[in-house]
């Protein structure tokens, strides 16, 4: 038997490297998944299409919780990232990118 495919809109990573962990990312990372369970935005569920990944550094030690997403648009691959995360903001973007939406741009950093 195959495995299964779920077509999914974007894939957002929390940092859980220790710096962020220590700013509440296990607690963003438990919250968001939560959420978009929820929600019905996880890839899994009908009408889903959000991936939630746990990582390592996000490379903005100093202000985590650190976010990024990846998503493909119809000019290629899309990326935001984004330091001192709340829950608020992480759904913000978890919705913008099922929406196909514009990223929020509050707390972005790294390439535009």
């Amino acid at each position: 038997m195959a495995p299964k495919y779920f077509k999914t809109s974007g894939h957002l990573l929390v940092c859980q490297g220790p710096n962020c962990q220590a700013r509440g990312s296990a607690l963003l990372y438990k919250a968001l998944w939560n959420h978009l369970e929820r929600a019905s935005l996880a890839y899994y569920k009908t009408g889903g299409s959000i991936r939630l990944t746990e990582s390592g550094c996000l490379g903005s030690c100093s202000y985590g919780p650190s976010l990024c997403v990846y998503r493909q648009t119809s000019v290629g691959l899309e990326e935001g990232w984004y330091a001192a995360v709340d829950f608020p903001q992480a759904a913000r973007i978890a919705q913008a990118v099922h929406d196909g939406a514009a990223l929020p741009t509050e707390h972005q950093y790294g390439p535009a």
